[in-house]
């Protein structure tokens, strides 16, 4: 007797606590080798033996979970009542709509499930081998039907019970602490669980029935009256199952917590880990109480895929530093510019080459050399590029650092972690094979399952958009408080993102009204990112060198670019709402190839779009006005502006200094001296970007683009000077002039964060760009335009950048004669 309650109670354990070894890996009937798959299914297959003994052992397990689940859909429903009832009140707790939408369901499914355990209990409890109960679950999975409304509802439901909680106490303070009756025999008589908690049960038991079915039918003898019975409730199930597997979250239970709650995964993903000074790729998972950095092992073909944990920190030891103790920790080194240029070189040829093949029907064998060869370097780009340092500490002891590409990832992981702080948490460690397990339960866990890479992604997958987003920020609601505001944009490029664009500080304001227009040259983008921020003017806090921001962000969105949404002559107004904020945005979407079209002014007593030649001789300068104007006051006030030349001015102030130059106005200069100075940056690349042909002239595009590709550094070096002399005088003039602007804000990198590859990579496709007959003559399509062509227009300006002085005077007298015909 003791053997059998010892069984009972150990398959109860198991079924309570493993549901993580799903029984997909031990299909029915196939044998299991010990430790592969559950220690269920080990012990069903040792007890085997016992015949239809084996069936009463499954159902009592399956039993007495099925009270415990009973005991919280009853303690979710107890608070039910009194809330309606002062939902008519002159003081409401919810209204009965919010009520509702919780509580969807709860009644039906308890209903249900108290039938179910009210008509099995006395068959397992007056057990022999005739008892059936076959129609009780193909009854309970004909009931499903139920579950697939509470599956659709569950989000909503628990948006709104986080929504009431943040603005009503009385509420909150029910949600936090709901009493459920432990099991008849059990000591405990009640235990404390979150309204969170418990709503995920049914998404958590919607599985089970489908597992016990599996187990009772291998131990049913096929001639039993129960056996199609069962077959048919399973049948039911899988259907049921794997129509709504994609609704269900798939943060499914993995092992239970130290204070006895169900422990689920709430957010995964990967990350660069500093480790004794070296970047690893990790995959983190973020459990209700711990924090664990874990790397995928590589298995043999054919085996299932398992992690190493690496480390944890229960969130209960978990502190993040101040920015004082980030200032004193070490410095993050960023990876040469120039290194991440040729990576993201190499990874552009590699996709040219790959269509190409595609195109020309090439073996399978040599496109999967090139898409591995793809992934290298992609993988390399991915762990060297990304600089935002996200410290963590364990309390106890050890730090560890991660490096983010944006504040925003590093935003959403410090949220997630300190909203689970707020539980009551209790400090733990896990025992070898507790660790074993939880890392065990990753695997089928995570919900992030490819490293972010262009080569993880199907064919038929969007490849991004190629242009130019105009995105104008209108204004933002929603603020508690005043507050000194301002709103930055990221777009995604090479798998990671980058800020473009940076609106003005709203001083002291709760709605603030930027009305600021931006364009983000986009480089196979699929996401926009809003993020707003409270400006920090302590100066004690502010430590550039470490790239650490130290504004606060109040809120954060992300918006999917859908090409067929973007891609309209038409703006498209929108709201996004962030942690309550409201900011109101418009954009429209200019493809690469309409970009490239260079309309010319139709009057010529103008500056932009008129020939750079006609404008020299006009105002009898060496260099245009406007450029020199624009670069004397970039110099002046905004070369140490951290992303000089890379954040995006107001398009509207840019409107307004190109009508001033346009008129050549009197007030040229005390408007310049007023201006936002991205708004001049932004006014100088305007220039360069409307002039009738780009300023290194359609001609010699083509041999720029062989000379670039040379090897030999001595015939590179004559090919390139033989160029730039080839250019028309003012041209030259000109570029040597903005060369030499480029390299002094260079000079101030620590400071403004532009090296001269950051710079190249700005200014490259405008200085330099295919003409429309080249482009048409040569590509396909706007993807293989930015493949092909950006890259080696960055290059070319590099290049130049990178190149002792060139004066106009020597270069013209070095007549080195170039061989081939230009």
């Amino acid at each position: 007797m003791e053997e059998e309650e010892e069984a009972i109670g150990f398959l109860d354990k198991v079924l309570e606590d493993e549901d993580v070894f799903l029984l997909e890996e031990c299909e029915l009937g196939t044998p299991t080798s010990p430790g592969s798959g559950s220690p269920f299914l080990v012990a069903v297959k040792v007890e085997a033996g016992k015949g239809l003994e084996m069936r009463k052992l499954v159902l009592s397990g399956f039993l007495a979970s099925e009270e415990i689940y009973i005991n919280q859909l009853e303690a979710l429903l107890l608070p039910m009542k009194p809330l309606k009832a002062t939902a008519t009140t002159s003081q409401p707790v919810l209204t009965i709509q919010q009520i509702e939408t919780i509580f969807y369901k709860i009644q039906d499914i308890y209903e249900i499930h108290k039938e179910f355990y009210d008509n099995l209990c006395p068959k397992v409890q007056q057990w022999d081998s005739q008892v059936t109960m076959g129609h009780l679950f193909q009854k309970l999975a004909s009931q499903l039907g139920v579950y697939k409304a509470f599956v659709d509802n569950y989000k909503v439901a628990l948006e709104t019970a986080e929504k009431c909680s943040q603005s009503n106490n009385q509420f909150q303070k029910i949600s936090e602490e709901l009493k459920v009756k432990g099991p008849k025999d059990s000591k405990d008589s009640h235990t404390s669980v979150t309204m969170e908690a418990l709503l995920y049960k049914p998404i958590d038991r919607v599985t089970r029935s489908t597992l016990v079915l599996h187990d009772l039918l291998k131990h049913t003898p096929v001639d039993h009256p129960d056996y199609p019975l069962l077959q048919d409730a399973l049948r039911i199930s899988q259907n049921f199952l794997s129509s709504i597997n994609e609704d269900i979250d798939p943060r499914r239970t993995a092992v239970t917590t130290p204070k006895g709650e169900t422990r689920q995964l709430v957010k995964d993903g990967f990350l660069v880990e500093m480790s004794e000074s070296s970047r690893k790729l990790r995959h983190v998972f973020l459990f209700t109480d711990v924090l664990l950095c874990a790397k995928l092992k590589k298995t043999s073909a054919g085996k299932h895929q398992q992690y190493d944990c690496k480390w944890y920190i229960p969130l209960a030891d978990l502190v993040f530093p101040s920015p004082e103790e980030s200032e004193a920790s070490p410095q993050v080194h960023p990876f040469p510019d120039h290194e991440l240029e040729d990576m993201k070189m190499k990874i552009s040829a590699l996709k040219s080459e790959i269509q190409k093949e595609k195109a020309n029907k090439g073996q399978s064998r040599a496109i999967e050399r090139l898409k591995k060869k793809m992934f290298e370097n992609e993988f390399l780009l991915l762990l060297n590029s990304p600089t935002i340092p996200f410290r963590i500490h364990n309390r106890n002891g050890k730090s560890y650092l991660f490096l983010l590409s944006s504040d925003y990832e590093r935003s959403e992981w410090r949220e997630a972690i300190q909203k689970l702080q707020k539980k009551d948490l209790q400090a733990f460690v896990l025992s070898s094979v507790e660790l074993q397990v939880l890392t065990g339960s990753c695997f089928k866990l995570r919900t992030v399952h490819n490293i972010p890479v262009t080569s993880n992604k199907d064919d038929d997958e969007s490849p991004g958009l190629y242009g130019f987003l105009h995105v104008i920020v209108h204004s933002a609601k929603g603020f508690k408080q005043s507050a000194n505001l301002y709103c930055t944009l990221e777009v995604d490029s090479f798998g990671y993102f980058v800020s473009k664009a940076k609106t003005r500080v709203f001083r002291d304001t709760t709605e603030p009204k930027w009305d600021e227009e931006f364009e983000i040259e986009l480089e196979g983008s699929q996401s926009l990112r809003i993020l707003c921020y409270e400006k920090c003017y302590d100066k004690t806090k502010v430590n550039k060198d470490n790239n650490e921001i130290v504004d606060k962000i109040m809120g954060k969105g992300q918006i999917q670019l859908d090409p067929q949404t973007v891609e309209t002559k038409n703006w498209h107004t929108d709201v996004i709402e962030m942690n309550g904020i409201k900011v109101e945005f418009s954009m429209k979407f200019t493809s690469r190839d309409m970009s490239l079209k260079r309309t010319p002014s139709k009057k010529q007593t103008g500056v932009f779009g008129v020939k750079i030649s006609v404008v020299t001789k006009r105002e009898r300068s060496k260099v245009p006005y406007i450029v020199r104007q624009c670069v004397e006051e970039v110099e002046k006030r905004g070369i140490e502006e951290v992303g000089i030349y890379r954040i995006s001015g107001v398009a509207t102030d840019i409107q307004a200094l190109k009508a001033v130059f346009e008129a050549n106005n009197k007030d040229i200069l005390l408007m310049l001296s007023d201006m936002d100075i991205n708004a001049i940056a932004g006014t100088l690349k305007l220039y360069f970007r409307e002039l009738p042909e780009p300023l290194l002239t359609d001609r010699l595009y083509p041999a720029f683009m062989e000379g670039i590709a040379l090897s030999d550094p001595a015939a590179k070096e004559n090919c390139m000077m033989h160029l730039l002399r080839s250019l028309p005088d003012p041209n030259l003039i000109t570029f040597l002039f903005l060369l030499e602007h480029l390299k002094r804000v260079a000079e101030k990198e620590p400071i403004n964060k532009m090296s001269l590859h950051n710079l190249a990579t700005v200014f490259g496709p405008t200085l330099l760009r295919p003409s429309e007959v080249e482009s048409k003559a040569h590509l396909t399509s706007a993807a293989d335009i930015w493949s092909h062509d950006v890259m080696a227009q960055v290059q070319v300006l590099l290049y130049y950048l990178q190149h002792p002085p060139i004066s106009f005077a020597e270069l013209k007298r070095n007549t080195l004669y170039f061989s081939t015909d230009v």
